[in-house]
């Protein structure tokens, strides 16, 4: 990486992946409950990776004149790995392939009324208000529908 960084001293002793390392250490065959100290190393190095990656990103996102970050930012970031960079546009791959199984099998059910961005049709608002007032003008059993009262 560019430069060291000191981690921040709020991520001091806290680890972030700590269930995801254990899993992926017995995965790789260690042993079930893998020695704290790994773990604690193993997150750290992890937490250094993703904070430079992010800082890297960032400043080419920067240069770019961005404030947002850009999927292109992490590319870039990673260009020097060939073995990284390879895994995640085989990701991406599959986040495409997975999003576009998706579309074909989106009947929009659940969404009846409803518009882009959550908003109803205008005519759709006015004609819930003409229900609404259609059935609230009907008599119902109680107020008396040709029923005699046995008192």
């Amino acid at each position: 990486m560019t430069e060291p960084r000191a981690r921040a001293a709020r991520h001091k002793g806290q680890l972030n992946f700590e269930p995801e390392i254990r899993d992926m250490l017995f995965a790789f065959g260690d042993d079930k409950y893998p020695l704290d100290e790994t773990v604690r190393i193993l997150d750290e190095i992890t937490t250094d990776f993703v904070i430079e990656t992010s800082h890297i990103a960032s400043k080419a996102a920067e240069y770019s004149g961005r404030t947002k970050l850009k999927i292109d930012d992490f590319k870039f970031a990673i260009r020097g790995d060939e073995i990284l960079t390879g895994r995640v546009r085989e990701l991406l791959a599959i986040d495409k392939e997975l999003k576009e199984s998706r579309k074909q099998f989106d009947t929009g059910e659940g969404r009846v009324g409803l518009e882009r961005g959550g908003r109803r049709k205008k005519e759709d608002k006015v004609e819930e208000k003409e229900e609404a007032k259609a059935e609230n003008s009907k008599p119902t059993q109680d107020e008396g529908l040709g029923e005699e009262d046995d008192e």
